[in-house]
C-alpha cells in the first residue's frame, strides 16, 4: 500500500511577465481567441469526423492551422524567449511528428484516442472480447469467477505489438459469456517463468473489501440497464467560478459520502452560490483513500467508494440540467506504487507504462513515472480524456502535478527564481511536454469550449498559450502563489504592517496571455497540517465564539471582516478565473484528514460540516451569504473575463487599495482601527456611482457603517492618475464595489 501524496511542490512565486504589470497599462488582453478556451466563440458538438491516411489530408500537408508554422509565434509577445528560439522550433517539429505518425499508422489522433472502445472488456455479438497490452508478458489468460479461475479455459493470443486478446463466448441463451458483476483478473506468465495476477488496466470498476483485503478487485460491469444522460453538455462560461470538491467528504457525517448524495444535496447548494462549475476530486480510482486520489490505480474506474459509474453519470448529467460544466482532477503526473491492483510491473517488466530504474520513479511521492515517449502509453493516457469525456460527459481537466511532470527534476528541492535559462534547458523534459500539448490539442480539437487548466508552481512560459502558437495549450494555471501568500501574511505579520503594494503585485503578477484561476485557498491549505483561512483568522474562538448568541469578540469581528475582504479582492484581482474549496466559503473550521493508520482511521476530519450554514444560530451563515452575493454579482458584471484592469491606489500607510475591472471600483480598506471620511479615489468615468456590494452589511455581519442609497458623484480633476475622482467613507477593515450608473 503506498503512502499518501506528499508536498514536494517547491515553494515559489508565479514569476514576472516580460510585459508591464497591470496596474501600468489601463488594458491587457486575457486570451486570444485561437486558444479554442472558454473566452473564444463557443462551438457545439465535436469535431466532425475522423482524419484520414489519405497523403493529402491536412495533416500531412500541413495546411492544417493547428499544426503548421514552427511554433515560434509565442515569441511575438514575449521578447525574453527569443534566445530559445530553437527550442521552441525544436518541440513543435516534436509534436508535429507525434501527429502525423499518428496519422500514419492509427488513421488519426480521433481514432487514436479511442482504444479505451477496443482495449479491455467489451461485449460483442460474439461474446465478451479482452485486449490488453502486456508486451513482456510470455503467456496470458483471463481468469474469474465466470471460468472458475482456471487458467487454461480462456488463453490469450498475443500480435506482433505485444497485444492479447480473447473472447469469451456468449451462453448457450446468448447471454454475455461473463455475469455482470463478475470478479476478474488477467493472469500472466513473466519472462522469468514466474505466474502473476493484475487487474485489467483499462478497468471500468473495481471494488475494495476492507474486512478481507486492501487490495481491489476487478469487476466485470454489464448492468441490464445503462443510465440514459438528459440533458445536453455544457460549454464552459468564459467566466469561470468553480467549486472544487471531494465527493467522499462531501457530508457533515464521519464517512464516505456518495456521488448519489452529491448530486441531491451538494449540487442545489452549489447553484445557490452562483458558481458555474464544479471541480472533482479523486474520482479516478485510488487504493488508498487518505492519498486523496492522487495514488491513482484504476485509470478508468470511477472511485466505487461513492458508487457506481451510472451513479457519476446522474451526477454530470444533474449539473449539466442546472448550467454547471463539470471538471474532473486529472493525474497523469504519475501513478501509484501498487503491483497487484495497479499498472506497476504490469506485465512483469519494470517497464511496461513506466520508465525503467529511476527515472521511471518519483523519489517522493513513491509513485511511477509515465514514459510519455511510447506509442502505447500516448495511445493509454489520451484515451483514458477521451474516456472520460465520451463516457462521463466531463467539460474540463484539472492536470495535477504539471510541474513534475515538465521538469526531470519534478521540482524536487528546486526553487524556480524566473529566470527562462530554468524552463528550456536540458532541465525540460520534452517527451512530458509534447504529450501535454497532444492533450490539450486533441481536447480542443475535438471538443471546442473545452476547458484545460495547469497545476504548475514553476511559471513555465507559454504554458497556458495556444498549441499552434508554439504554447503548450492549457486555458488556465493555477495562481499557487496567491494562498501561499495570504497564509505568510497571516502567520508572520501584523495588521498594520500588512504591504498593500506586494499584495496588489502579487495578485496581478500573471503572464501576457495566458489567463490564471485564482483562489485564496484550496484543498491543500485545508489539509492536516495546515489550517484553513478561518481558522487562521480565529482559531479556537471558532470553538466558542460562533454563535449569534454570543458576544462578537474582537478576533470573530476582525475574522469575519478580513475572510470576507480576502475573498473579494482576490477574486476581483486575482486572476481569469476563480475557484473555492468546499466549505471554505463559509469559513469552515478546523482542517482535513482522512482516516489513517496515525489517527486511528477515523472519519472527524474527513467531512464538511455543512450543517454549520443551516444552523441559523451560527454565524457561518454570514460568510456564505457573503460569498454567495460575491459570486452572483461577477455574474452579474463578468469581470473575470474583463479586458479592462486598473490599480488605481496602493497607499500602506492607510492600507487602502484600490483598482478598477469590469466597469466596477473596487475599494478595500485593510487598516485595523482607522476609518476615513470622504476619502478620494480616482476613477475613470465621470458620473454617478452607487453601491453593489458592500463587506459592512449587517446581512453579511458588518456594522453598517456604509449606507448602500448614497450616491456617489464624480468631481472632474485627475487623482491618482485617473480624470476624475469620488469621496468614499471608508470604514476600518471593510471594502466596498462601487458600480457606474451610466444612465
Amino acid at each position: 500500500m503506498t503512502g499518501k501524496k506528499k508536498n514536494s511542490k517547491p515553494k515559489t512565486l508565479d514569476k514576472p511577465t516580460a510585459s508591464p504589470p497591470a496596474e501600468e497599462a489601463s488594458y491587457f488582453t486575457t486570451s486570444d481567441v485561437a486558444n479554442n478556451g472558454p473566452g473564444a466563440p463557443m462551438l457545439q458538438g465535436n469535431f466532425a469526423g475522423p482524419p484520414t491516411k489519405d497523403p493529402s489530408s491536412s495533416y500531412l500537408t500541413g495546411s492544417d492551422p493547428e499544426i503548421s508554422g514552427d511554433g515560434t509565434e509565442v515569441i511575438k509577445s514575449d521578447g525574453y524567449l527569443e534566445p530559445h528560439r530553437e527550442y521552441f522550433g525544436q518541440r513543435f517539429a516534436h509534436f508535429k511528428r507525434w501527429v502525423r505518425d499518428i496519422e500514419l499508422s492509427e488513421g488519426g489522433i480521433d481514432k487514436f484516442s479511442r482504444a479505451y472502445e477496443s482495449y479491455g472488456l467489451h461485449v460483442t455479438a460474439e461474446g465478451v472480447r479482452y485486449r490488453e497490452w502486456a508486451p513482456g508478458a510470455k503467456e496470458a489468460s483471463l481468469v474469474g469467477d465466470f471460468n472458475n479461475w482456471d487458467v487454461a479455459a480462456n488463453p490469450m493470443t498475443r500480435n506482433d505489438f505485444g497485444v492479447w486478446e480473447t473472447v469469451v463466448g456468449n451462453t448457450a441463451d446468448g447471454q454475455a459469456g461473463i455475469p455482470h458483476g463478475s470478479h476478474i483478473k488477467v493472469t500472466f506468465v513473466t519472462g522469468s517463468g514466474e505466474r502473476v495476477y493484475r487487474l485489467p488496466a483499462w478497468s471500468r470498476y473495481v471494488t475494495q473489501d476492507l474486512t478481507k483485503s486492501p487490495i481491489y478487485e476487478a469487476v466485470f460491469y454489464n448492468p441490464p440497464q445503462r443510465y440514459t444522460f438528459k440533458n445536453k453538455r455544457v460549454v464552459p462560461e468564459a467566466d469561470l467560478c468553480i467549486y472544487e470538491a471531494h465527493i467522499g467528504i462531501s457530508s457533515p457525517e464521519g464517512r464516505v459520502a456518495t456521488f448519489k448524495e452529491f448530486t441531491q444535496n451538494m449540487l442545489p447548494m452549489i447553484k445557490d452560490l452562483g458558481y458555474n462549475a464544479v471541480q472533482l476530486m479523486a474520482v479516478m480510482e485510488h487504493a488508498y483513500y487518505a492519498s486523496f486520489g492522487y495514488q491513482v490505480t484504476s485509470f478508468f474506474a470511477p472511485s466505487s467508494r461513492y458508487g457506481e459509474p451510472d451513479d457519476l453519470r446522474e451526477l454530470i448529467d444533474t449539473a449539466h440540467g442546472m448550467g454547471i460544466a463539470v471538471f474532473l482532477d486529472v493525474v497523469h503526473s504519475h501513478a501509484c506504487n501498487n503491483v497487484e491492483d495497479g499498472l506497476n510491473q504490469f506485465d512483469g517488466t519494470d517497464h511496461c507504462y513506466f520508465h525503467e530504474g529511476g527515472r521511471g520513479r518519483h523519489e517522493l511521492w513513491n509513485s511511477r513515472l509515465f514514459n510519455y515517449g511510447h506509442h502505447e502509453v500516448t495511445r493509454f493516457l489520451l484515451s483514458n480524456l477521451r474516456y472520460w469525456i465520451e463516457e462521463f460527459g466531463f467539460d474540463g481537466f484539472r492536470f495535477d502535478g504539471v510541474t513534475s511532470m515538465m521538469y526531470k527534476h519534478h521540482g524536487i528541492a528546486y526553487g524556480f527564481s524566473g529566470h527562462y535559462d530554468e524552463y528550456f534547458t536540458g532541465n525540460t523534459d520534452e517527451e512530458a511536454v509534447v504529450y501535454l500539448m497532444l492533450a490539450n490539442y486533441m481536447c480542443h480539437r475535438l471538443y471546442p469550449g473545452f476547458v484545460t487548466i495547469a497545476e504548475d508552481v514553476s511559471g513555465m512560459p507559454a504554458l497556458c498559450r495556444s498549441v499552434p502558437e508554439g504554447g503548450v495549450g492549457f486555458d488556465y494555471r493555477l495562481t499557487m502563489s496567491v494562498p501561499d501568500m495570504w497564509i505568510k501574511m497571516l502567520k508572520e505579520t501584523r495588521d498594520e504592517d500588512w504591504d498593500m503594494v506586494q499584495i496588489a503585485h502579487q495578485l496581478t503578477n500573471r503572464r501576457y496571455q495566458e489567463r490564471a484561476i485564482t483562489y485564496c485557498e484550496s484543498h491543500d491549505q485545508a489539509l492536516v497540517g495546515d489550517k484553513t483561512l478561518a481558522f487562521w483568522l480565529m482559531d479556537k474562538e471558532m470553538y466558542t465564539n460562533m454563535s449569534d448568541m454570543s458576544p462578537l469578540t474582537p478576533v470573530v469581528d476582525r475574522g469575519m471582516a478580513l475572510h470576507k475582504m480576502i475573498r473579494l479582492v482576490t477574486c476581483g484581482l486575482g486572476g481569469e478565473g476563480y475557484l473555492t474549496f468546499e466549505g471554505n466559503e463559509f469559513g469552515h473550521p478546523e482542517w482535513l484528514d482522512f482516516p489513517r493508520e496515525g489517527n486511528g482511521s477515523s472519519f472527524h476530519y474527513a467531512r464538511r460540516q455543512f450543517n454549520l450554514v443551516h444552523d441559523e444560530n451560527l454565524r457561518y451563515k454570514y460568510l456564505y451569504r457573503f460569498d454567495r452575493a460575491m459570486v452572483h454579482l461577477e455574474r452579474q458584471h463578468h469581470w473575470l473575463s474583463a479586458h479592462d484592469q486598473w490599480v488605481t491606489l496602493k497607499h500602506n500607510d492607510d492600507k487602502v487599495l484600490a483598482f478598477e475591472r469590469g466597469g466596477l471600483v473596487w475599494i478595500f480598506n485593510f487598516h485595523p482601527t482607522s476609518s476615513y471620511a470622504d476619502y478620494r479615489v480616482g476613477v475613470a468615468w465621470p458620473g454617478k456611482y452607487n453601491v453593489a456590494l458592500s463587506t459592512d452589511d449587517a446581512e453579511f455581519l458588518g456594522h453598517s457603517r456604509i449606507d448602500a442609497s448614497v450616491d456617489h458623484f464624480s468631481t472632474p480633476l485627475e487623482w491618482n492618475g485617473r480624470p476624475n475622482y469620488i469621496q468614499v467613507y471608508l470604514p476600518a477593515r471593510t471594502a466596498v464595489v462601487l458600480k457606474h450608473d451610466q444612465a
